[in-house]
């Protein structure tokens, strides 16, 4: 049985049903892009990866996965392929040189630029049918959205409206000094939570007998 919503929840969810669903047309508006604008073609991820980097220029491998929720194995592939068509470069960063940073080429910021000038017509051409009235009051809603999602991007990822209240508090309790001896560096990250803790603590004496 379904939870029914009423009140500022519900409208709250009404906008965000609204959102994705401009969202999702202009996935599908934008792929009508004119032949001849690029003999590369860049995938929606890729596109994703260059974002990232042109906001964080020299960004290394491990922050960009962080920052794009995504696997480190799986980042290093769509670099090696937006290196691959000189849209990205590598470097060793001058703090370590075990980091690698990435920054976009000339090449690479040509390519967002023209892309962003082609949806901004194409986008201008569709709201050319709305009146200026409309297009006043979008003005205003598309910059509290923009401020809104800047927030969001910048917090990191956010829990669903209502999901913190079902997490349980952090009780602040330390894994016994033992089970940490005990468990390889290596194997701490596999170990299912909650493994081990429900053993009491060594505290040193030993079981009384007789």
């Amino acid at each position: 049985m379904g939870v029914e919503r009423s009140g500022p929840d519900q409208r709250l969810r009404d906008v965000a049903r609204a959102m994705r669903g401009v969202i999702e047309l202009l996935e599908v508006y934008w792929t009508r892009v004119p032949e001849g604008f690029s003999p590369v073609t860049v995938s929606a991820p890729q596109l994703r990866v260059m974002y990232v980097i042109e906001r964080r220029e020299g960004i290394n491998l491990r922050q960009l996965g962080a920052e794009l929720d995504a696997a480190p194995s799986s980042v290093s592939r769509l670099c090696d392929r937006l290196e691959a068509i000189g849209f990205v470069r590598r470097s060793s960063s001058t703090a370590s040189r075990r980091e690698v940073e990435l920054r976009l080429t000339a090449q690479g910021r040509v390519h967002l630029d023209r892309l962003r000038a082609r949806r901004e017509e194409r986008l201008a051409a569709a709201l050319a049918r709305a009146s200026p009235a409309s297009r006043a009051r979008l003005m205003e809603a598309v910059e509290t959205i923009r401020v809104a999602l800047t927030g969001a991007v910048r917090a990191g990822p956010a829990e669903p409206p209502g999901s913190g209240a079902q997490q349980p508090p952090h009780t602040g309790k330390k894994q016994p000094p033992g089970d940490r001896a005990e468990q390889p560096p290596g194997d701490r990250a596999e170990r299912p939570p909650g493994d081990g803790s429900e053993r009491p603590p060594d505290t040193g004496t030993e079981r009384r007998t007789g």
